[in-house]
């Protein structure tokens, strides 16, 4: 009866949200379903079985799973928490293109608390209601994917709960987002001054990749630029 009433109570607060407020992550929200962005946007690349793809923040692996479904492309997984990296093994136990590590990604190595509560498991943990926590791993991401024999990566999908913005910080800083094709980016508003650092760190980006798709602080992608050279520019180069 007490979760009957809270879910009806959260239904309520979304309606008012969504129609009184016109909240505009909301509205972009139901923009996102209405567009059915998970089975079409989010899957639509121009990858093969060559392809290599990068899953940072991999839960339970759907995703992995999708876009392997898909093209038959390598997928590299990186989840920190214990329980969802140990589901992922066994999900993908007889597919060698899938690989699953037992670590986030982010701007430095380091063992950090991380709260878990499913697909919203966050390093950020101090800014929400408190959460079980445990520790677990970190390493920076350009030493990590270094580490791990990879140079290039056709398209690198981020949805960290909040480690987004040190992440693509590192990325960029260190120029190995020269060596991302594509990028798909979940951006969080619940980290201090969200729209700002959200906001700087498109305009960096802009200087290497352009934007294909964009519903704010749901699900963005990105491509570079050199990808965009038209096959005319590249017969005269």
């Amino acid at each position: 009866m007490r979760e009957t009433v809270r879910a009806i109570k959260a239904r309520l607060r979304w309606l008012y949200g969504l129609y009184i407020r016109r909240d505009p992550f909301l509205l972009e929200v139901r923009r996102w379903f209405k567009d059915k962005g998970d089975e079409t946007l989010r899957l639509n690349y121009p990858l093969t079985a060559h392809s290599t793809v990068v899953d940072i923040g991999g839960y339970l692996g759907d995703f992995a799973d999708a876009i392997h479904s898909r093209y038959g492309c390598r997928v590299l997984v990186f989840e920190p928490v214990e329980e969802y990296y140990r589901q992922c093994l066994e999900r993908f136990a007889a597919n060698p293109k899938i690989e699953i590590h037992n670590y986030g990604l982010g701007a430095q190595d380091a063992n950090r608390p991380i709260e878990i509560k499913g697909d919203g498991s966050s390093f950020i943990g101090e800014l929400s209601t408190p959460q079980p926590q445990r520790l677990a791993q970190l390493r920076r991401v350009d030493k990590a994917l270094e580490a791990l024999g990879v140079h290039n990566v056709d398209l690198m999908k981020i949805n960290i709960e909040g480690g987004e913005y040190d992440l693509l910080d590192t990325l960029i800083t260190t120029g190995w987002v020269n060596h991302v094709r594509f990028l798909q980016i979940q951006f969080h508003h619940f980290v201090p001054n969200a729209n700002e650092r959200r906001r700087a760190i498109r305009e960096k980006l802009s200087a290497t990749h352009v934007e294909m798709w964009n519903y704010e602080f749901v699900w963005e992608s990105w491509v570079a630029k050199k990808n965009l050279i038209s096959p005319m520019s590249r017969r005269s180069e």
